[in-house]
């Protein structure tokens, strides 16, 4: 383990702490879950000031204020979830594993936000969860998808599940491709050694899903992926700021 993480880490779970109470006290004083997805927001700025990890992002096209979109992220570390709520300013809810929710703080803070859990190996489970997301978004608050369903050793771009892009086609949303590049330089998978760097969040065009059929997934999940794959820049153990 890096220098870096034995003294990020102790730093990490007050300031979970700290946040995840901060966001629950938000939820209640506003049930939409916007104030607290803001104090996650605010939770994932502070992690990485404190972890020496910088993220930046850039839009290929500007997003419509007030627009629900679909985001679709590629992920290979734990810190995407810091980075895309620390740069992403908009008010999304993560499709995120089941297990994260059953963690001491974080998860009922995650659970008040309004975030949705999965269980991809429970069929019936996971589309609950996204009939609950469609809800989301047909609310008009935008959903952030993982099409991977896991994170993803360096450099790879993992097979995508169709389950968030049958939910884009049903709701008529445009999906977002979202390119995350350099974390996996910071925190690869398995591994509790982290490295400062950089990490770019690429977010690409927004491809409309509106009179698409169930039957057209599978070209629009390739759609997808190629959007993500190039604007993806792959980077190695060792990169710097």
């Amino acid at each position: 383990m890096s220098i870096t993480s034995v003294l990020f880490f102790p730093v990490f779970i007050v300031l979970t702490i700290g946040f995840s109470l901060a966001a629950i006290l938000a939820a209640f004083l506003d049930p939409s879950g916007n104030r607290a997805h803001r104090v996650g927001a605010a939770w994932g700025t502070c992690s990485l000031f404190f972890s020496g990890v910088r993220a930046r992002i850039t839009y290929l096209e500007p997003l419509a204020p007030g627009e629900a979109y679909i985001f679709a992220a590629n992920h290979q570390s734990a810190f995407d979830i810091l980075a895309l709520l620390s740069k992403l300013k908009v008010q999304f809810r993560w499709l995120a594993k089941e297990s994260l929710f059953r963690t001491p703080f974080m998860g009922w803070a995650m659970t008040r936000v309004g975030y949705i859990p999965i269980n991809r190996s429970n069929p019936k489970s996971a589309y609950r969860s996204l009939l609950l997301a469609a809800k989301k978004v047909e609310g008009g608050t935008s959903v952030l998808i993982f099409p991977e369903g896991t994170r993803q050793e360096p450099n790879q771009l993992g097979e995508f599940k169709k389950g968030g892009f049958i939910l884009a086609v049903k709701s008529g949303r445009p999906l977002v491709p979202v390119s995350i590049s350099g974390s996996a330089a910071v925190l690869p998978k398995k591994s509790f050694s982290i490295k400062p760097g950089i990490i770019d969040i690429a977010v690409g065009k927004p491809i409309p899903t509106r009179g698409i059929s169930v039957k057209a997934v599978e070209p629009l999940m390739e759609q997808v992926r190629a959007a993500i794959q190039q604007q993806y820049r792959p980077v190695h153990r060792g990169d710097r700021p």
